[in-house]
C-alpha cells in the first residue's frame, strides 16, 4: 500500500479500501475488461451494470456533453455556471452588455462569461483581456474540463472569450448580428489562445 491509511491496514480506512479495491480490480482485468473485473468482485450483472453507469456519469462530468440540455461539469460551480449561460442562449449580442440584470437586452462576449460566474459566485473582471489576465491559465496540452473559459487573440490583445460545455464545445455570445449560440471552440483558422479555470479551486 502506498503510505497513509490505518496501521494495520483496514477495510474501514478509505485509503486502504480503495487502494485495495484498485488492486483487485486489476488482477481481476482491468482495465482492459472492465466489466469482467467487476464481476469478479461481485458476481451480478445488476450490480456490475449499476457500477459501469455511476463510472460513465463520473466521466461525461470530467468530459462534459456539449449538450445545454444534459449538463455535466465536474463541480457545482461549474454547472451553475454553465447553467446560467445556457440560459441566455438566443438573447442578441449587444457591445457593452450585460444581459437584462444589467440593464442591456442581450450581452457581449465578456458580459456573458462574467454574469455566467457571477450567478455561480464567482466575480470576474469584466473584458476578455482581464478574464484572461486574471487566470488561472489551464497549462497547454492539458484537457479541457466544462466550466472552463476559453479565450481567442494574443496574450496582449484578447478579443473574444467562450464559456467551455465539453464536447468541443463553448456557449458564448459571438459578434453583432449573432444571439448568444452553443458553438464549436475550435474552427480552421481560428486564433484561440488559452483556457482558463476561474473555478480551480473547487474542482477534484
Amino acid at each position: 500500500m502506498p503510505p497513509g491509511g490505518a496501521t494495520p491496514p483496514s477495510r474501514y480506512n478509505p485509503h486502504d479500501a480503495i487502494y485495495a479495491a484498485a488492486y483487485y480490480l486489476c488482477d481481476s482485468g482491468a482495465p482492459k475488461d472492465l466489466r469482467k473485473a467487476i464481476f469478479a468482485y461481485n458476481h451480478a450483472d445488476w450490480y456490475v451494470d449499476d457500477v459501469l453507469a455511476q463510472a460513465k456519469k463520473y466521466g461525461d462530468a470530467l468530459v462534459g456533453t456539449g449538450d445545454c440540455k444534459n449538463i455535466q461539469a465536474p463541480t457545482p460551480t461549474a454547472i451553475m455556471a454553465i447553467n446560467f449561460a445556457c440560459g441566455q442562449l438566443g438573447l442578441p449580442y449587444v457591445w457593452g452588455g450585460n444581459g437584462p440584470a444589467g440593464g442591456h437586452a442581450g450581452f457581449d462576449c465578456s458580459g456573458l462569461t462574467k454574469a455566467a460566474y457571477n450567478a455561480a459566485g464567482i466575480n470576474l473582471p469584466r473584458t476578455a483581456q482581464t478574464q484572461y489576465n486574471a487566470g488561472p491559465l489551464v497549462p497547454a496540452g492539458q484537457p479541457l474540463l466544462p466550466g472552463d473559459l476559453v479565450f481567442y487573440g494574443t496574450p496582449g490583445n484578447v478579443h473574444h472569450v467562450g464559456l467551455y460545455i465539453g464536447a468541443g464545445k463553448m456557449v458564448h455570445a459571438p459578434t453583432f448580428g449573432q444571439p448568444v449560440q452553443v458553438s464549436n471552440y475550435r474552427c480552421s483558422g481560428d486564433d484561440y489562445l488559452a483556457a482558463s479555470r476561474p473555478a480551480v479551486d473547487s474542482r477534484v
